[in-house]
């Protein structure tokens, strides 16, 4: 079990483990393939990381990135860090978005952060129902084949 932020994340969700960072697949993806990379310290803001979390951070969402590219067959991955509320920062604890994005998926290729910022106003955003604890728990099985 994780702590993401005041969240409890159970280990079903987690399909990625690193020296200091989980990966873990996301409540309300903007895309299919949404997922995290959350540092196991509770750490509220990119500047309170030590070197070394933010080195494995970056290096885990390099080897997130490249799998979750090839397993839903993207051309390319955004890579969001809303650090701080005024940010957009929901949960305060420090973690990458990895998005993976194909051509047209978006008419305006920036759209994609209005839909981050309308993700950002928590779990209570309406709009984006969450997903069952079954349905993210199936996701992990499938991603954590990615890095055997």
């Amino acid at each position: 079990m994780f702590k993401f932020g005041a969240n409890l994340i159970p280990d079903t969700q987690i399909f990625f483990q690193s020296a200091h960072c989980y990966g873990l697949v996301n409540l309300k993806p903007v895309v299919t393939g949404h997922v995290l990379v959350v540092t196991k310290r509770l750490v509220p803001r990119v500047k309170d990381l030590s070197r070394e979390e933010a080195c494995d951070m970056i290096l885990s969402a390099q080897t997130i990135s490249s799998a979750i590219e090839d397993h839903y067959e993207g051309t390319s991955v955004t890579f969001a860090i809303q650090d701080g509320p005024d940010a957009g920062q929901t949960v305060p604890h420090v973690h990458v978005h990895i998005i993976p994005r194909k051509k047209g998926d978006y008419p305006n290729n920036d759209d994609i952060y209005d839909d981050l910022n309308k993700a950002g106003r928590g779990v209570d955003y309406e709009e984006r129902k969450p997903r069952t604890q079954d349905e993210m728990t199936r996701e992990a099985d499938v991603l954590r084949r990615c890095f055997l």
